[in-house]
């Protein structure tokens, strides 16, 4: 449990991390990326990480998660890249697919169709 804890510590944390590094679309896009991995690594645990930032709002992961959510969504508005007014708690119910894919090479190729899609809907 304590290593669940500093892996989705360290997802929340490369948020401003990437978004002060990086324009934000490619931040956003390289957080993304990181959750899925991270997906794909912690599959067969798919259940507590959806607990945490999704069905379990009581988890104290859950607010800092789709904090840094938007912390990166609202870059990308000001920038002009990202639409605005996106609720970050839609995209992490988006990216709440990632947690359900194998980690299988045709999972990789996967997780990157759906991160396409998504950025693409995010896209002003």
């Amino acid at each position: 449990m304590e290593l669940y804890r500093h892996d989705l510590r360290h997802l929340i944390d490369l948020a401003p991390q990437l978004r002060d590094a990086h324009p934000p679309l490619t931040a956003l896009r390289m957080w993304f990326d990181e959750v899925a991995r991270y997906g794909r690594l912690k599959f067969g645990v798919a259940e507590v990480i959806h607990a945490a930032t999704g069905n379990g709002q009581e988890d104290a992961f859950y607010r800092p998660f789709v904090q840094a959510i938007g912390t990166l969504l609202d870059a990308g508005a000001a920038e002009g890249t990202l639409k605005a007014g996106v609720d970050p708690e839609d995209v992490l119910l988006q990216l709440s697919v990632l947690w359900r894919i194998g980690p299988s090479r045709d999972g990789e190729a996967r997780a990157e169709r759906i991160l396409n899609l998504i950025v693409d809907g995010l896209r002003a």
